[in-house]
């Protein structure tokens, strides 16, 4: 059973305090939308979480450290960032890559990709850094569900896409039964996929509340 543990998580970027001692638990079939205005930290959060940052205090993730177990952890997480790395990587390399790492079949993100609107084949020479915003987000939106993950970390997932392809994202994620931490500024538009909504300001966590749909 996934969970996740944060207890007394501060992080510091220099002299600005960007999480303020954050306490947190997070159980199986919990969805979460993430709210805050920005610089609220909410996607240095989610980084800690994927074992990117070093921070004070503790974080478990599926009774792991991020930092200390990261390889492991990443196979079972899906993750789309707010901006696409700049990866030069072409993109059928990329799926391969991906695929290979969380041990699952490139067939599965390449039907998530078409499902979203995208045909893989048309691209699938060209490096990744070449292809426009919503072709990025969309093979990005594709690795995360496509592998059999146990927790899906997603920030502001829904931004580049087209109204249509925002439509069929939005039903995949609803059958998803992975625990899923999403961020967005749309929260009219994730409502109905959550089940708990936690509000972020400047660090720290100023409202954390169940919902029911």
């Amino acid at each position: 059973m996934s969970t996740i543990f944060i207890e007394q998580v501060f992080k510091r970027f220099k002299n600005h305090i960007v999480l303020d001692n954050i306490n947190l638990q997070v159980q199986a079939n919990e969805h979460i939308a993430l709210i805050g205005s920005n610089g609220a930290g909410k996607t240095t959060l989610m980084r800690c979480l994927l074992g990117e940052y070093n921070y004070d205090g503790l974080i478990n993730v599926n009774d792991l450290n991020p930092r200390q177990n990261r390889q492991t952890i990443l196979k079972r997480i899906g993750f789309v960032p707010q901006l696409p790395p700049p990866l030069k990587m072409p993109v059928g390399q990329l799926i391969k890559f991906a695929a290979g790492v969380c041990d699952t079949n490139p067939s599965n993100i390449i039907d998530i990709t078409k499902q979203l609107g995208l045909d893989i084949q048309t691209f699938i020479h060209r490096p990744f850094n070449k292809l426009s915003g919503g072709q990025k987000q969309k093979l990005l939106i594709g690795i995360a569900l496509g592998r059999n993950s146990d927790i899906l970390i997603m920030d502001e997932p829904a931004a580049n896409l087209d109204p249509e392809a925002r439509e069929i994202f939005l039903k995949l994620l609803k059958a998803e039964r992975a625990i899923t931490l999403i961020s967005s500024h749309r929260l009219n538009e994730i409502t109905t996929l959550v089940n708990r909504v936690i509000e972020l300001d400047m660090g720290k966590i100023i409202v954390d509340k169940k919902i029911t749909n």
